[in-house]
């Protein structure tokens, strides 16, 4: 238990690499959250490599009995696997069978286990399909420049599905380090206000601006004092998916790096010869030095 406690973590939070200790980490303990996080290969690996450790487990009971399952030459393993295999998803060809007390007291509890297992995993499937996600493009940068002759911190988004997000609502924080009067020092989040936090129609594109006036977090700050107080920018969106009715999740964050001083971003609408409105994404990122 003592060895757990000790033992250390590296762990990624908007781009700031931390360890940590002394929790008592357990595979059990959280194994739905594993199960719901894993990328789709390792988890259907994941799903294959537990069904397979399940037959193999019951072939071996039913091989402590004496000849359980009829047509299985010599009572082989890999012939109870195979039956195993038949019976705890179900199929039973009928080719081989129980033909003992023995085979049916485990072919039962092997059905049972097999109803329980493709229950939970349907669960799993279906939580992870039905799982809204967001589909949001983040501009590689955030940048800062004058917004009608004020200084101004920008950040510009768009809508991968071009669908409806009805009610978007964006919040903007600054992350940075703090010393109190002790010489102690802590994060803390400070809310940066935007000039608009809500977009009724989120469809295509959206950029945020935040004025830094005297009472913004930001005032005063330039790049390098940024960079010493550890600054980093969190956005935070969330909305209702109009094509799926479900609630709409998402964050980015931009490190001290990461935000263009005196930079615009490029213009990505305009028209064709035939006047018709084109938003050209592949723009999205750009930005122009002021």
């Amino acid at each position: 238990m003592a060895k757990d406690k000790n033992r250390t973590r590296r762990v990624n939070i908007n781009n700031r690499t931390l360890l940590t200790k002394g929790l008592q980490q357990s595979f059990w303990r959280d194994l739905n959250h594993r199960a719901m996080t894993a990328a789709w290969p390792q988890f259907f690996l994941s799903a294959a490599a537990v069904f397979f450790c399940f037959n193999l487990f019951f072939a071996a009971l039913y091989a402590l009995g004496d000849k359980p399952v009829a047509n299985t030459p010599d009572n082989g393993l890999i012939w109870l696997l195979y039956f195993s295999f038949e019976t705890l998803a179900t199929v039973g060809y009928g080719d081989m069978h129980p033909q003992t007390h023995w085979g049916h007291a485990v072919a039962t509890v092997e059905i049972f286990t097999g109803l329980s297992f493709l229950a939970v995993y349907t669960g799993l499937i279906f939580a992870r399909f039905s799982r809204p996600t967001a589909r949001f493009m983040f501009a590689r940068h955030a940048v800062i420049g004058p917004e009608n002759g004020r200084p101004t911190l920008m950040i510009r988004i768009a809508n991968e599905r071009q669908n409806t997000i009805s009610g978007a609502n964006a919040r903007l924080w600054l992350l940075r380090d703090v010393t109190d009067g002790s010489g102690r020092q802590s994060r803390r989040f400070i809310e940066l206000k935007l000039l608009r936090t809500e977009n009724p129609v989120f469809a295509l594109s959206w950029t945020l601006y935040h004025e830094i006036d005297p009472k913004s977090a930001l005032h005063g700050l330039t790049r390098e004092s940024l960079e010493d107080i550890d600054g980093s920018i969190i956005l935070t969106l969330t909305g209702v998916d109009d094509s799926s009715g479900m609630n709409l999740h998402a964050r980015h964050s931009y490190s001290s790096t990461q935000i263009k001083w005196q930079h615009r971003f490029s213009d990505i609408i305009g028209r064709t010869s035939e006047g018709d409105i084109v938003i050209d994404y592949g723009k999205l990122h750009d930005v122009v030095e002021l």
